[in-house]
């Protein structure tokens, strides 16, 4: 089976990372990985693809499990060199029907098919002469082929290893399908394009569409987040009450309904950037990688992404909210939903939030009969800070977690995180649109592509090598 694009079968000796090497690569968390061995029986195609374009395909295929047999049976046919990939056509038409031979078959094919060969080996164990039978085979293939030395554990071989796999494949380089980047993934599709003279053009091209496609996803990304931060602020909740006095109970009502709300406005944007970044299994199985108990409106989120005492009255300040004996209306409201203000201890630095409301509730509606309360738009500057740094800070984790990984992972909370991403003239910059948020007023879309455009430079920074 010819393609226009490179395809590559990624082979070796079973439970030793070849399907994590797949995810990482295809950035599929589709593939199937497990630590028992012989999980893979049948090969797959993951192919990448951006704006509907095949990039290149990765196979996924079972391990190795007669590679001593087979090769026995290759070397019974005495031929030169370039006939050897005709010996191991034959192999695969003799045995295609041979349940024994099932896995050798189901790597062997694509190869014959013109795919390149990935060979992965795990460098935390000691290279032995087991290997060598399924290196010797690939190679009677004739196919172009590179070797991948992937750590599984903390030991280190990789010395041994290179040594005895540069015998056989043009190329070998360590990659961890764990903690790949961006870097890393154009590094070794740089590798691959020099395996065959045809595909250094076709994957030249890939790399600079797979390029954009990582420009696509932050500026995918940064819209969600800009549009989460604009809806939020503007948000108003409304709960209709009978008669002349207002009831505790709605109040309390209207103020959770309102907050839920925001919960829910929070989790969505959470969920749409995963799928930005093809994490649907975070989905599937209802865990997005959560906060660990760090509830939005908790002291806790507060502490770690909302601004101190000193950085909410400057900003106050610079946008006009406050002068002299004004600077305590940052600090105070009419309706204390939170409780008091809150102090906390981050990192060994007092930090004063001011977080004791989010914004007054009123009593609207005709003097008699029905009327309704109303909370929103957000007034407290604090929220946006925290939200926004919240919303960034996923991001950047999803942006940056590997495909490879499956263990659903809570973020905990980072206190330094702020200090990488916000300082004094962002935060001018970014209260101008707060404002602007919280007024009521229609957003145009100028604005919120202004905005956006400050999220997008804070994620590309973050993301930076």
């Amino acid at each position: 089976m010819r393609t226009k694009y490179p395809r590559f079968a990624v082979v070796g000796h079973p439970n030793k990372g070849k399907s994590s090497i797949v995810s990482a690569l295809a950035l599929d968390d589709t593939v199937h990985i497990s630590d028992v061995p012989g999980t893979t029986t049948k090969q797959r195609a993951f192919p990448l693809k951006v704006d509907g374009k095949v990039l290149y395909e990765l196979l996924d295929t079972p391990g190795f499990q007669r590679a001593r047999q087979v090769l026995a049976w290759l070397e019974k046919h005495e031929v030169s060199a370039d006939k050897r990939y005709e010996v191991v056509v034959a192999f695969i038409n003799v045995h295609k029907d041979d349940a024994k031979f099932n896995d050798e078959i189901e790597l062997l094919t694509p190869i014959m098919e013109g795919a390149g060969i990935i060979y992965v080996v795990d460098g935390s164990k000691p290279y032995g002469e087991e290997y060598e039978a399924e290196m010797e085979i690939l190679r009677w293939t004739g196919q172009p082929s590179m070797a991948l030395i992937n750590h599984i554990d903390e030991q280190d071989y990789s010395e041994e290893w290179k040594r005895a796999l540069g015998q056989y494949f043009k190329m070998v380089r360590t990659f961890n399908p764990m903690q790949t980047d961006k870097a890393q993934h154009i590094s070794i599709l740089e590798s691959m394009a020099q395996l065959k003279e045809e595909w250094i053009a076709p994957v030249k091209q890939s790399i600079k569409l797979f390029e954009r496609y990582q420009e696509q996803r932050v500026e995918k990304s940064a819209s969600s987040i800009a549009k989460l931060i604009a809806d939020s602020l503007s948000f108003i909740e409304k709960l209709s009450f009978e008669g002349k006095e207002v009831d505790e109970e709605d109040m309390k009502k209207v103020e959770e309904n309102y907050k839920e709300e925001l919960r829910q406005l929070e989790t969505k944007t959470q969920k749409h950037i995963e799928q930005i970044w093809n994490h649907e299994h975070l989905q599937k199985e209802q865990a997005q990688l959560p906060f660990d108990g760090l509830d939005l409106f908790s002291e806790e989120s507060a502490s770690v992404f909302g601004l101190t005492r000193k950085e909410l009255i400057i900003t106050g300040a610079t946008s006009g909210a406050v002068t002299g004996a004004g600077i305590d209306l940052l600090f105070a409201g009419h309706t204390l939903l939170l409780g008091g203000a809150i102090g906390a201890l981050v990192g060994g630095t007092g930090a004063y939030f001011g977080f004791n409301e989010l914004s007054e509730v009123k009593v609207l509606g005709q003097k008699l009969g029905k009327r309704y309360l109303q909370i929103g738009p957000m007034s407290n500057r604090n929220f946006p800070y925290i939200l926004l740094g919240r919303a960034i800070y996923h991001a950047y984790h999803i942006a940056t977690r590997s495909h490879a990984l499956r263990d659903v992972e809570e973020l905990t909370m980072d206190s330094s995180f702020k200090d990488k991403w916000l300082d004094e003239s962002l935060r001018k910059s970014l209260e101008k649109y707060h404002k602007i948020f919280r007024s009521g007023d229609e957003v145009s879309m100028e604005t919120l592509t202004e905005y956006e455009s400050l999220v997008k430079g804070v994620l590309e920074k973050l993301l930076s090598p």
